[in-house]
């Protein structure tokens, strides 16, 4: 629920067992799957999510699991229910059918877990000081991507791209467009490989929204095309302004009409908030634009109708991968079934045409978990997307995460106020 990978390791011998019965563990102690008092949830894993992954020194057979309760029922607090539930409904209800490709963004630190939360955090915890598309020498994280890639095409996942981001220690890897939910359980897998992999090479990755100050962010945006059931991409029309069609026009409408009741759920965390900034490559303002990076909707250049899709850019890495798919085509489901026209596009960047600052105004993005849980409370949207159970549980986490950032005092406050 946290955007953090949870694992359980189970003796193979039992898998026999493990498929025709689950494994139980107590929800309690997931944040915001179960109380105290009504803990006990059963694990299933999902056969065709299962890949033979091969590490230097170990095989580990990897599966995606689904919860279920006690009674063997699917628990209403699994978010990949929810994503499934999204996706039957667009078909069934339309015929829609999506691919969907996010971009993982992630950095390379010096140091393990324990020294890097624990001590200073500055500039000697990067392991390069490298820039966008730089190479080896100045790259050190090369040989690092490179086996997260051999790892993943070992286990039958291709990529498109892998390269050095713009900011030192930042890496990005953009595996092949697939299904949501198949990209949802890739997302999984591909955090834990690349975690794995770093550590075992004295390295930490870490996939955090934004760990350095006046730096960009960990950002994950995601790419998505729908089809109809003949295989025809819906969103292109040659005819009109940008090749996109009416219905990718009322996809994209929803998408901004709904963007701040949801923004929880695209960046879940305190400090998610702190990269909706200027010139940062983060979205600050509800729109969309053909090519333009600063929108939070982008329409990218394409050479073939095929390849026509949308990119959403305010989701990172912090939250649930699962719930992100979900709203994002909840949203743009809804554009459609209400008809909302997107408007006029983002000609000139947003950091400049929006630089007035103002406490609470609508047309930008939530600037806080705080404005984002407002927005949350009072959606019924997202109240019916995620369901009762899975809304009362969400918020409750993120409220006390809200609070607990809250009440807490930094060091910075003592730099900024201990001499008054």
């Amino acid at each position: 629920m946290n955007g953090r990978v949870m694992s359980l390791s189970v003796n193979y011998q039992n898998m026999d067992r493990i498929f025709e019965n689950g494994v139980g563990f107590d929800g309690s102690s997931i944040a915001g799957y179960a109380t105290v008092e009504q803990s006990d949830r059963i694990l299933y894993p999902v056969p065709d999510s299962f890949h033979s992954v091969r590490f230097n020194n170990e095989n580990v057979g990897f599966f995606i699991g689904e919860i279920r309760n006690e009674h063997g029922k699917r628990a209403k607090a699994d978010p990949r229910a929810v994503l499934e539930r999204v996706i039957a409904d667009a078909e069934a209800e339309y015929g829609y059918r999506f691919i969907a490709g996010p971009e993982h963004e992630f950095f390379l630190l010096s140091g393990d877990e324990f020294n890097l939360t624990n001590g200073e955090f500055g500039e000697e915890v990067h392991s390069d000081k490298a820039g966008y598309f730089h190479s080896t020498p100045h790259d050190k994280g090369e040989f690092i991507r490179n086996k997260i890639v051999e790892v993943l095409q070992n286990c039958g996942i291709n990529y498109e791209k892998a390269h050095h981001e713009v900011t030192p220690s930042q890496h990005e890897i953009n595996l092949e467009p697939v299904d949501p939910l198949k990209a949802a359980d890739r997302t999984i897998l591909f955090t834990y490989v690349t975690q794995k992999i770093a550590v075992q090479h004295g390295l930490y990755a870490t996939f955090m929204p934004k760990p350095f100050d006046g730096l960009n962010r960990n950002a994950l945006h995601i790419h998505l095309s729908m089809q109809n059931q003949s295989g025809e991409n819906i969103f292109y029309d040659s005819s009109s302004n940008c090749n996109i069609s009416q219905i990718a026009r009322y996809f994209i409408g929803g998408i901004l009409k709904y963007a701040r009741e949801t923004s929880i759920v695209m960046a879940s965390t305190f400090n998610s908030y702190k990269a909706y900034i200027a010139d940062r490559e983060a979205p600050i303002v509800r729109g969309w634009g053909f090519r333009n990076r600063s929108s939070m909707v982008r329409v990218p250049y394409s050479i073939s109708p095929d390849n026509t899709r949308i990119e959403l850019r305010n989701p990172d890495p912090g939250g649930n991968i699962y719930l992100q798919l979900a709203a994002y085509i909840a949203m743009g489901l809804q554009g459609i079934k209400e008809e909302i026209d997107c408007g006029d596009p983002d000609i000139k960047s947003t950091y400049t045409t929006n630089a007035q600052k103002t406490v609470w105004n609508t047309k930008y993005l939530p600037k806080s978990l705080f404005e984002a849980l407002v927005e949350a409370e009072r959606s019924s949207f997202l109240t019916d997307l995620l369901g009762e159970r899975l809304y009362n549980n969400f918020m409750e986490l993120k409220i006390n995460d809200w609070e607990d950032h809250r009440t807490h005092i930094t060091p910075r406050e003592h730099k900024k106020y201990l001499n008054i």
